[in-house]
């Protein structure tokens, strides 16, 4: 019974301690207040708001608008159509062996050839000229030479160049564009070309 009150008496005193030290209050931490130092500087006043700025619209009605600088063509009308061909304002459509009708690359060159008579090109009026190559008779390749070249006539007025405006000739194989006898000749013969004429 001994053991058993000092075992009782050990583990009150332990009991004991811990509830005191947890009941006893820690220590507070001391609080740094930090120092103002003094300064020297005048307060800063904040500056009163600015007035809205106002944006004045301009009308457009009066304002003078740089005009837009064209392009000076030449006078004369063959150097003109050097010029033109050179920068690609007018382009010949080109057809397959036997062929009247119009290819991508064709339509497309026509598109690009209607979209300067429509705009810088308005002055003037064209003559597109059906050609053939070597092959074939000669009455064959006129009347080919023809269709080539009301079909190129045909596509600028769907694109709005204006029918008055477009004469067509057929030339057949008589003026060929590269005097060769293969097929690459050939091919650059098969065209409906396009020359600018005065009005």
């Amino acid at each position: 019974m001994k053991k058993t009150s000092k075992a009782f008496a050990w583990t009150l005193c332990v009991v004991v301690l811990g509830l005191f030290a947890m009941a006893c209050p820690k220590k507070p931490k001391p609080v740094v207040t930090p120092q103002v130092v003094a300064d020297t500087a005048p307060p800063v006043v904040p500056e009163p708001p600015k007035p809205p700025v106002e944006t004045k619209v301009e009308n457009k009605d009066f304002v003078q608008e740089t005009p837009i600088q064209r392009e000076t063509l030449p006078a004369d009308i063959e150097e003109l159509n050097r010029y033109a061909q050179s920068h690609g304002y007018i382009q010949d459509a080109y057809f397959g062996y036997d062929e009247s009708g119009l290819s991508a690359d064709a339509q497309a060159a026509l598109t690009s050839s209607a979209n300067w008579l429509k705009g810088d090109g308005k002055g003037y009026n064209l003559l597109v000229e059906g050609h053939c190559d070597e092959r074939g008779t000669e009455q064959y390749n006129l009347a080919l030479g023809d269709k080539r070249a009301n079909t190129a006539k045909e596509y600028l007025a769907t694109l709005g160049v204006d029918g008055s405006r477009i004469r067509t000739v057929s030339y057949g194989e008589e003026r060929p564009f590269d005097p060769g006898h293969d097929d690459a000749a050939w091919a650059r013969n098969r065209r409906a070309h396009l020359v600018l004429v005065g009005k």
